[in-house]
């Protein structure tokens, strides 16, 4: 355990602690979906840091605990992390939540999130989404992208997969959100829809705001219709 406080890894130090053998969080009895989550969550970005540390209204500080003192903060000391520590949070969902297989099956990240977020620590939804069919607000704290298979897209980005995704359910953002967590596109255990996606490393989201001052691409002028 690392009791004191480590900044996320940046550039030259992300790759140097991060990279090689023994290095990520230690999988252990199906607890992928929950590794690659806590990695991108904490590893190399602080925009999550306020579940570490600040007391929510609902929050469990054993929990919380938990989630700093045994996995975030040596990921970003030494850049590994055992699957004990996991199974200790694992462990305290169970009990929390209302699911009795978080220590042993395979989870959706997303369900995962909800769980942890909502219900444990307390934190207001992340994301606000309108469906343009139904005009009705969905808030949440992951988008889940979700689309049919397409030919032309062999190794798709990031940002092409949110528009389409954002298209095909005809949802728009109704604000900027502090942090938008995606979660990319798999079938089950057996089928991935793509065997690689390229990382946006920024994400251009005029164009799945809602109300958002959009430009013609014909003159330039500001957007009066959408196609």
């Amino acid at each position: 355990q690392a009791p004191e406080s480590f900044p996320p890894l940046w550039n030259e130090a992300a790759v140097r602690v991060l990279r090689g053998r023994m290095k990520g969080i230690q999988g252990h009895c199906n607890s992928c979906y929950m590794d690659v989550a806590l990695f991108s969550l904490f590893s190399c970005t602080s925009v999550l840091d306020s579940m570490l540390f600040k007391p929510f209204p609902l929050c469990d500080r054993n929990v919380q605990s938990i989630l700093r003192d045994e996995i975030v903060n040596p990921l970003r000391k030494t850049g590994f992390v055992r699957a004990r520590s996991v199974m200790h949070l694992r462990e305290q969902l169970t009990e929390k939540g209302q699911f009795s297989s978080f220590t042993n099956a395979e989870k959706d990240p997303e369900e995962f999130l909800n769980l942890i977020m909502q219900q444990i620590l307390g934190i207001e939804p992340l994301l606000k989404l309108q469906s343009e069919k139904r005009k009705e607000q969905q808030d949440g704290y992951c988008h889940q992208i979700i689309m049919d298979k397409r030919e032309d897209l062999v190794v798709p980005e990031v940002q092409q997969l949110v528009e389409h995704s954002f298209l095909a359910s005809e949802l728009k953002l109704m604000e900027i959100p502090s942090c938008f967590i995606i979660q990319m596109p798999r079938s089950g255990k057996q089928y991935k829809m793509f065997s690689k996606i390229i990382p946006s490393l920024e994400l251009d989201i005029t164009d799945l705001l809602l109300d958002s001052p959009r430009e013609c691409c014909v003159c330039g002028n500001v957007a009066t219709l959408e196609c």
